[in-house]
């Protein structure tokens, strides 16, 4: 009776392992069709995975927006109420905040126009235009290819050289930094 109990169990390890095991399967097909098992072939050693990239500690947006007030303050200008100031005294701030903005955007994108003509220019746009390069307006029906004034001719960034942030996990999501004078 032992011995009954004991090959219940052996078939019933047989199905289940037959079941999810493709390799246990063919064995079991090979001892019924009058075979001799296949050896079990040793396992190949997979190539260890690299561990998954940690995401940046910092997003290159606030990288971006750290240069823009870092050299151009325009972080301060764009929070500052202007309520308190002459058109004169905001038009002095502008020029140099204008100025030092393009000097960023020209190191870390070197912007330049996405199309070669001038605003005002006919342009014709053909079938199967890209619409991240072109933004129809106006009265725009039908199928392409269509054919209009140009308003902007848009911005490319022939470079993106946003700088690697490497500093403290702790102060990832700091824009500036407070400024203390030390007296």
């Amino acid at each position: 009776m032992n011995n009954l109990f004991r090959r219940i169990g052996l078939a019933f390890r047989i199905f289940f392992r037959t079941l999810f095991n493709a390799t246990i399967a063919e064995q079991v097909a090979r001892i019924f069709a009058g075979g001799a098992p296949a050896a079990t072939p040793t396992p190949v050693a997979q190539p260890k995975q690299p561990p998954a990239a940690k995401p940046p500690a910092r997003r290159e947006a606030i990288t971006l927006l750290a240069a823009l007030q870092r050299e151009a303050r325009l972080v301060d200008f764009v929070q500052e109420s202007l309520a308190g100031y002459s058109d004169a005294q905001i038009g002095a701030a502008v020029r140099d905040i204008h100025r030092d903005c393009g000097v960023v955007f020209e190191r870390l994108f070197a912007l330049r126009p996405a199309v070669a003509e001038e605003e005002g220019a006919e342009v014709d746009i053909p079938a199967g235009f890209d619409p991240n390069r072109w933004r129809l307006t106006g009265k725009v029906a039908g199928q392409p290819p269509f054919h209009g004034r140009l308003v902007h001719p848009g911005w490319e960034a022939t470079i993106c050289e946003v700088p690697t942030w490497s500093g403290d996990p702790a102060a990832a999501r700091i824009v500036a930094p407070a400024e203390v004078e030390v007296r």
